[in-house]
């Protein structure tokens, strides 16, 4: 009976089991819905794989970094990323699943970069090869697409021209190649399209420019994906004559395969001006001007000196900066964007709007709006693919003509009012030139550039695919600088019959083709790539330069057939055509040794018969040492290359028609015809510079790529160098262009670093750092002697010296500076006592970053410094009507109100000596960007405030102006502060 009970217990928990085991069975077999978002330690990461492991079910992650996919409990979820570590989860009966994923050193190793006209893993690159991002371009508030790279990359300078609206930025990469000021921009690609940097308008319609207007100011940086900077010789060698000074390749932002995804970012922000001139207040001013006058025996103030006559007010203190340049300019953005797709077809479309205003009193606007659409197509057998992409940018730019930064530093610190009692200007009784008045002078410029790009491909077979790449550009530009009569004072009685207008007219089209056949090949353990392609290219520029003088009224001036006298200064158009055909052929054993040939043959029209074409071409090689047995599986280094490069490349960065005949209307008539004057001499041995690139380089990664270095020598000389040769005046010309046999070389070296200093769920924290040293030399010069640049340039020195007189000191007995007599022939003249050296390239110049991150709050800070010197602020000579630094007051100086020859000739010649350079190093807090994502119950939604920062603080030991600033006299760069909110649903 015991055994029967047992039995029929055992009997029925078998009976139990067998009738669960179905059900748990089938629960366990049972797909269900997950969810969840992918994310590394910046945020979101949209485009994740994940994966059933063992099956061919997946999907990516979405813009927000979003996803779903149904799984079994059994199932495993595989998620990877390139550049990050897959991670394996197992479902079991989890609904939602959030994955952080966390970089991987040796998959960064596998990320692609733009190399033009290929793409090359970051492990196997034989070339110097930089890259700013998009989600470091995000962090600036910047309008001009130069200033992103500023400090950021190792190799390039970038100096800022003016700090208005719509002012131009000066890149420099490996330094200065050309003699020519005009010769060292680099080649910029959009979308792999060439985009002409050459600049845009007049000198006499620039106004407040220092220089003329750029282009490049089109770009909208919220469009950009990332910028690729090419330096050495297998970097830039492929693109010819056109990459001697480096190689700008910026790609704009694309579509993705996901669900529509939309994006607003708003952004408000002010600006102002990074630092004022500590100047003379009115008590120091006048203590100078009454010391002045004594000096020079006047006893008895003139009646012109209103300052010190008592005239003006003795007691009257302005501060000119202030009222001038101290104003506050405003800065609103706008940028919203729609993108999505399925798997095949992918688009984006967005739209942006800046305005900006100015720190001068007058209410001046610079407007730039801008379209970007994208689209990329993929056939469903994957062998044909199209890619397309165009940006449309308007610009409206409203400025004064004349730069109130000279005079604000200037102007007396008692100089009268502004405005008088009734608010209208004060002209004190015609005692002075109202500053504001000259805001009546003032400069328009509107600028509409479009640029469209598509590249078909075609799979013929598996390793050997069809290309073309095609291009259009059209850029129309009109400025105008108007001098109304409303700019001089009402007492003169000048009418509208004196205003005058200066008009200038720009449009650039070009168009390219590129056709191109791609090959690649495994043999066994080794692969080769191989690349032939050709290019076309035309240009055609447009340009009229006209002014009108006398109008019946002055809302008339931009009408210049309402002027009663009319010029046309300038009309002219220049074709410039450009075929080539370029090879790459690149042979990788075993991802260690690394073999990279390219080669291109380059046709110009700018040269002269016979010297239109040639030949530029490279060779780099690479070790990767990392992956020997010997050294793989160790705990400290992870990644190691050593890499070199020399080859040839170009610059045809001269104009068009230089070594033709040329000429220009006389503007004089013969029995009623205008004749022609000749202005250019044909010279058919016109030909192209060439800059011959070397470099060494070393890259290596420690402890899993935590802490990577990258370290470079490189050493590049131009030759053949096109600049005016001098001519003797009977010929009736002063130069003729052609090729001289001077070199000039650059040499130096680089140094990155970046690491990983905590990398936590909730904490990371990563720094990068890099510094560069140029060293710039003009080792020849034939004929350097009797040329005019006899005085600017020296063999064995940098070409960015300046000769100087060498200061001796301060004479008290006849209170005069004193110079050194170099030749010892008692006489002090600029030909032979200016020896003294002064070079003004910096020394070394880089940049600092920090990125801190904390849950859903973002810190990125950059430091920018530079080691440099630089001319000291000399506005007039001390004891004139001309207020001074503070600091003069207590300095023993030569002052003379005016009539002290021998005075104010030693002041001159004191600016001109090495007593005038400064120490002008500086370290700036660059750019500061906090962000914020806000947590949010609904996934759908996202919202992101930030706080952004520019030129937040400046640590020099300059004492006149803004370091950085290479153009005294104008608005230097201003310090800005902006704050936003995006929102992506």
């Amino acid at each position: 009976m015991k055994n029967f009970l047992f039995s029929r217990h055992r009997l029925e928990i078998f009976c139990l089991i067998f009738s669960v085991l179905p059900l748990t069975i089938q629960a366990q077999s049972q797909p269900h819905k997950i969810t969840g978002t992918v994310s590394d330690n910046s945020g979101v990461l949209p485009g994740v794989s994940i994966i059933i492991k063992n099956s061919q079910t997946a999907t990516i992650s979405n813009g927000n970094g979003g996803y779903t996919i149904e799984a079994k409990p059994t199932d495993t979820l595989v998620f990877s990323f390139i550049g990050y570590k897959t991670q394996y989860i197992t479902v079991n009966n989890q609904t939602k699943i959030n994955v952080i994923l966390q970089d991987d050193a040796t998959q960064l190793q596998e990320v692609k970069v733009n190399a033009g006209y290929y793409s090359v893993k970051e492990k196997e690159r034989t070339g110097s090869i930089a890259k700013v991002s998009s989600k470091d371009i995000e962090k600036q508030p910047v309008t001009n697409v130069i200033a992103v790279m500023q400090g950021r990359m190792a190799g390039v300078e970038v100096t800022q021209d003016s700090g208005a609206p719509g002012g131009a930025f000066q890149i420099k990469i490996r330094g200065q190649n050309s003699l020519r000021a005009d010769g060292n921009q680099p080649l910029y690609i959009i979308d792999g399209v060439s985009y002409s940097s050459e600049t845009i308008g007049s000198l006499n319609t620039s106004g407040m420019m220092p220089t003329m207007t750029s282009p490049l100011n089109s770009i909208n940086p919220s469009d950009i994906e990332s910028i690729e900077i090419l330096k050495d010789a297998d970097a830039t060698a492929i693109y010819g004559s056109r990459g001697a000074n480096g190689v700008v390749l910026i790609t704009t932002k694309k579509g993705k395969s996901d669900k529509t995804v939309f994006s607003v970012n708003a952004s408000t922000g002010v600006a102002s001006v990074t630092k004022k001139l500590d100047l003379m207040n009115t008590q120091e001013y006048l203590a100078m001007r009454a010391q002045a006058f004594a000096n020079d025996g006047i006893t008895t103030y003139p009646d012109y000196a209103y300052d010190i006559n008592g005239t003006w007010s003795q007691d009257r203190y302005t501060d000119w900066q202030e009222e001038l340049i101290g104003g506050t300019a405003e800065i609103n953005n706008l940028q919203a964007s729609v993108s999505g797709g399925s798997k095949n077809t992918q688009y984006l479309l967005s739209g942006n709007t800046r305005l900006e205003t100015t720190v001068y009193p007058k209410a001046f606007k610079y407007r730039k709006s801008a379209a970007h659409f994208s689209m990329n197509h993929t056939a469903d057998n994957n062998r044909f693919k199209l890619n397309f992409s165009a940006n449309y940018t308007a610009q409206n730019n409203n400025q004064p003509a004349t730069d109130l930064t000279a005079v604000s530093r200037t102007l007396a610190p008692n100089a009268p009012a502004l405005y008088d009692a009734n608010g209208s200007l004060n002209w004190e009784n015609s005692t002075w030139d109202n500053p504001l008045a000259l805001l009546e002078s003032e400069f328009f410029s509107k600028i509409k550039d479009f640029n469209a790009n598509a590249v078909l491909s075609y799979n013929i077979l598996p390793n050997l695919q069809l290309k073309t790449s095609l291009g259009y550009t059209d850029l129309r530009s009109n400025e105008s600088n108007t001098q109304p009569s409303t700019m001089y004072n009402p007492a003169y009685g000048l009418g509208s019959e004196i205003s005058g207008i200066s008009n200038n007219i720009t449009s650039r089209t070009s168009w390219i083709a590129e056709p191109q056949i791609n090959g690649n090949w495994n043999l066994g353990k080794a692969k080769v790539e191989a690349l032939l392609g050709t290019t076309f290219q035309s240009q055609i520029t447009n340009r009229l330069f006209q002014s009108g003088f006398g109008f019946s009224s002055n809302s008339l001036i931009h009408d210049i057939a309402s002027a009663n006298l009319k010029a046309i200064d300038l009309s002219d158009e220049a074709v410039y055509n450009y075929q080539a055909v370029f090879a790459r052929i690149n042979y990788n054993y075993d991802s260690r040794y690394i073999l990279n040939i390219t080669g291109r043959r380059d046709g110009s029209s700018r040269f002269g018969p016979g010297k239109q074409f040639a030949n530029f071409g490279a060779v780099g090689a690479a070790w990767v040492f990392s992956e020997e047995k010997l050294l793989q599986g160790n705990s400290i280094l992870s990644f190691g290359k050593l890499r070199t490069s020399y080859g040839t490349t170009g610059n045809d960065q001269i104009g068009d028609y230089q070594f033709l005949d040329t000429y220009v209307s006389s503007g004089n008539t013969y029995q009623g015809t205008i004749g022609l004057q000749p202005i250019r001499l044909f010279n058919p041995e016109f030909g192209w510079e060439t800059n011959k690139k070397f470099e060494a380089a070393l890259e290596a990664g420690f402890f899993q790529d935590r802490i990577f270095l990258t370290s470079a020598y490189y050493n590049n000389r131009s030759t053949n160098q096109l600049v005016g040769i001098p001519l003797p005046g009977t010929t009736g010309f002063q130069t003729l262009q052609g090729n001289l046999d001077a070199t000039v070389q650059n040499t130096g070296l680089e140094f990155t670093l970046a690491s990983k200093n905590i990398a936590g769920n909730d904490f990371s924290w990563t720094t990068n750092f890099n510094i560069s040293f140029n060293r710039n030399k003009l080792l020849s010069y034939p004929g350097l002697e009797t040329s005019p640049y006899a005085n600017t340039y020296v063999v064995g020195q940098s070409v960015n010296i300046v000769k100087l007189y060498h200061y001796t000191g301060f004479n008290p007995l006849t209170n005069l500076y004193e110079f050194e007599d170099v030749n010892n022939d008692g006489q002090i003249t600029s030909l032979a006592d200016r020896q003294t050296i002064a070079n003004l390239s910096p020394k070394y110049f880089g940049g600092l970053q920090n990125n801190l991150r904390y849950k859903n709050l973002q810190l990125d800070f950059l430091f920018h410094f530079v080691k440099q010197q630089s001319f000291g602020y000399m506005p007039g000579v001390p004891g004139t009507a001309v207020n001074q630094l503070s600091e003069v007051s207590h300095q023993q100086l030569p002052f003379t109100s005016g009539a002290n020859g021998e005075v104010i000739a030693a002041y001159y010649r004191y600016g001109l000596s090495d007593a005038a350079l400064q120490d002008a190093s500086f370290v700036r807090l660059k750019n500061v960007s906090l962000t914020y994502d806000i947590p949010l119950k609904t996934k759908d939604l996202k919202c992101q405030l930030y706080f952004q920062g520019q030129n937040l603080l400046t640590f020099t030991p300059y004492n006149s102006g803004d370091p950085e600033f290479k153009f005294s006299g104008y608005l230097p760069p201003l310090r800005v502060f902006t704050t936003g909110v995006k929102l992506t649903l």
